[in-house]
């Protein structure tokens, strides 16, 4: 994490701060496009690594402003996400097989390609149902899901890349920031995502939480402090300092969160230690 005498290191973090609701505006844009049943949060996750990364990769000399470069790299790696997620079930792929052995067979016996009536009269379903399990397969294309752009790739992103170790301090530093925003107290997470993630107006979460939009604006700034000593007490401890009388009721409740986060952490760790015990056990 940064430190007071870091200001590359400030730079880094105020970038990542402030162009949050980037992620959220190409998420929010790419689940208009997908099946219900893609995961938000994966989208999420995966757009604050690209974030993360493209931050500490940005250099500023090559004359590219940072918002194209990170929408670039955020849309690469939501997209490269999608591409490992198999959207269509395997019903939705094993009714698209038959249907195109239907087809094929048709075709062949009729020396012309069938129409959707014929094909639906031959494999005993409706047309509408070809049709619902023709859109399930085109969704599950996501190439087309690519941002056209006049601009190459090689012009867009630096050539300075980020090392493994620092991809993987980056994936820890993410990891840990999802699992701070999900242990906020109630009224500060939805802040933040209402904020950050849906980019909702300060007027409008005021009107809803029944405040004002200077105390919006306050409750904002008290959960990204939270955030940013979650994140130092987990990776960085020695930058974390009290706040208000050490043992006093400030402080306690910050050690609570702190607890719940790093508790948060361990659980997500176990669980795909359980899973993987539990397939060696199976295979033995």
């Amino acid at each position: 994490m940064a430190t007071p005498s870091d200001p590359q290191g400030d730079d880094t973090e105020k970038r990542i701060l402030d162009h949050m609701p980037l992620v959220g505006h190409i998420v929010r844009e790419t689940m208009s496009r997908v099946p219900s049943h893609v995961s938000r949060d994966d989208l999420v996750s995966a757009g604050l690594t690209a974030l993360v990364q493209a931050s500490q990769a940005y250099d500023a000399e090559r004359g590219v402003p940072f918002e194209r470069y990170a929408s670039t790299r955020i849309r690469g790696a939501v997209l490269d996400g999608l591409r490992a997620i198999d959207w269509a079930s395997r019903s939705v792929r094993r009714k698209a097989r038959d249907l195109d052995e239907t087809r094929n067979r048709l075709a062949s016996v009729l020396g012309r390609s069938p129409s959707s009536s014929e094909i639906a009269q031959a494999a005993g379903v409706s047309e509408q149902e070809i049709k619902a399990n023709e859109e399930d397969i085109a969704r599950a294309q996501v190439l087309s899901l690519q941002a056209s752009t006049t601009t190459s790739l090689d012009e867009l992103l630096p050539a300075r890349a980020p090392s493994p170790e620092a991809l993987i301090e980056h994936q820890e530093q993410l990891t840990y920031l999802v699992e701070a925003i999900t242990e906020l107290p109630d009224r500060l997470r939805t802040v933040v995502e209402d904020y950050f993630f849906a980019e909702r107006p300060m007027a409008d979460i005021a009107a809803d939480l029944g405040v004002t939009d200077s105390r919006v604006s306050q409750m904002r700034a008290e959960a990204l402090k939270l955030l940013r000593d979650a994140l130092n007490h987990a990776l960085e401890p020695s930058l974390v300092t009290d706040v208000g009388k050490p043992g006093g009721c400030a402080n306690r409740r910050r050690e609570a969160y702190f607890a719940a986060v790093a508790a948060r952490h361990a659980e997500g760790m176990r669980r795909p230690r359980a899973v993987a015990e539990s397939r060696i056990d199976a295979a033995g």
